[in-house]
């Protein structure tokens, strides 16, 4: 049962980042479009974005891993018969995990963002 809320908290979560970046990357479309219309190839253009993303998504993993390490150190000491909370190889394999999927999200999002107004028309940039 607490996998698949996990499962759903997830695709929520990766829902959220997606469509924030796609936020951001759509109010920089006229840029975009400027350095295409410059001569800009697509990977010149893409390069920068798909950087500050994963830059992005490596703070803000970090930021997650030290509050969830804040709040075990808490609960051990509240609670210090949770041995389970002792197992450090575990826990630095899910830290690891939490900041390949942060980098990893953000930078499959802001890809995909980028490609779609690179692959607009000027026409097309007003709708």
């Amino acid at each position: 049962m607490y996998k698949r809320q996990a499962a759903i908290l997830l695709v929520i979560s990766i829902a959220l980042i997606n469509n924030t970046i796609r936020l951001a990357i759509y109010s920089q479309r006229f840029l975009i479009k400027s350095m295409q219309l410059v001569g800009a190839t697509k990977n010149f253009i893409r390069k920068p974005f798909i950087l500050l993303a994963a830059l992005h998504g490596l703070i803000s993993a970090i930021i997650a891993v030290i509050i969830l390490l804040g709040i075990l150190y808490y609960a051990q000491k509240q609670i210090p018969e949770i041995i389970i909370l002792r197992n450090y190889t575990e826990f630095g394999f899910v830290l690891l995990f939490m900041l390949g999927l942060g980098i990893f999200i953000t930078a499959i999002s802001t890809a995909m963002a980028v490609s779609r107004y690179l692959r607009l028309k000027s026409y097309d940039l007003y709708r």
